[in-house]
């Protein structure tokens, strides 16, 4: 994907080729509009001639102006790299989230990546732990509305405070193997504080997750009879009766009628 340098000077060349073209028309057509003007005389065609290349004369002064008028301001300075490969990876997040399955793609990828960082730390197991309570919660979100709509919000702001303590927990773990001796034993107990807070963390969220689907689950159990249910159980009679009616009308003989 280009960037500001690179569109800066793709104009200023396309501006230079197009300002050599129309001078080229314009050279072409004026020098036959010179000679066959006072060969054939005025008329018609020499009207037509005059007129195209009066307009390629015109058209080729302007694109020398605006070609002029480019170049004449200071080209854009070169990105440095690690920002031109984020700009990249910007457009290309951006057009993979237009498409219908592309929020979620990216968003497994995300999960992916951040547990692939937290590998071969304890971290990682608590991380695990976490990411399956908030795809559980993710699912039963859409219908936990009204009065658990604000616990939504609260786990939505716990799991971003988790994933962050999980984070911190690695990077101490990791620059506790790299640290001298005499070092490691505050690190260690610093560690050892973050990774309880952590578990206890993830623990309290599962719980919240387990509370939701009970929710759920008394929101949806029915107090009485299903409306559907009586309607048929209705009908069902009524048939019953029916039914009886007819047997009945079958017993009775028929009398004829005498004169």
């Amino acid at each position: 994907m280009a960037d500001d340098r690179t569109r800066y000077f793709r104009r200023l060349d396309r501006l230079r080729r197009s300002a050599r073209r129309w001078s080229v028309l314009a050279g072409g057509l004026g020098g036959a509009a010179a000679v066959l003007t006072p060969y054939a005389g005025l008329g018609l065609p020499d009207a037509a001639w005059a007129g195209a290349a009066g307009s390629a004369v015109a058209l080729a002064a302007w694109r020398w102006v605006d070609l002029r008028a480019l170049a004449a301001r200071p080209a854009p300075p070169a990105l440095d790299p690690a920002e031109a490969a984020a700009r990249s990876r910007a457009r290309l997040v951006a057009a993979v989230e237009r498409l219908p399955v592309g929020h979620g793609v990216l968003a497994e990828v995300r999960r992916v990546r951040s547990r692939v960082a937290l590998r071969g730390t304890s971290a990682g197991t608590q991380w695990a732990r976490l990411d399956r309570a908030a795809l559980t919660l993710a699912g039963m979100a859409p219908r936990l509305t009204g009065l658990a709509e604000p616990a939504v919000l609260e786990a939505a702001a716990a799991d971003r405070s988790l994933r962050d303590l999980a984070a911190r927990v690695a990077s101490v773990e990791r620059a506790l193997r790299l640290a001298p001796t005499d070092a490691r034993p505050p690190l260690a107990e610093a560690h050892g504080t973050l990774a309880a807070q952590l578990e206890s963390g993830v623990a309290a969220y599962e719980r919240l997750v387990v509370a939701a689907a009970g929710y759920l689950a008394e929101d949806a159990r029915p107090q009485a009879a299903h409306p559907a249910a009586d309607q048929l159980s209705d009908a069902t009679d009524l048939l019953h009766g029916v039914a009886s009616a007819l047997a009945e009308l079958r017993t009775i003989p028929l009398r004829t009628p005498t004169r």
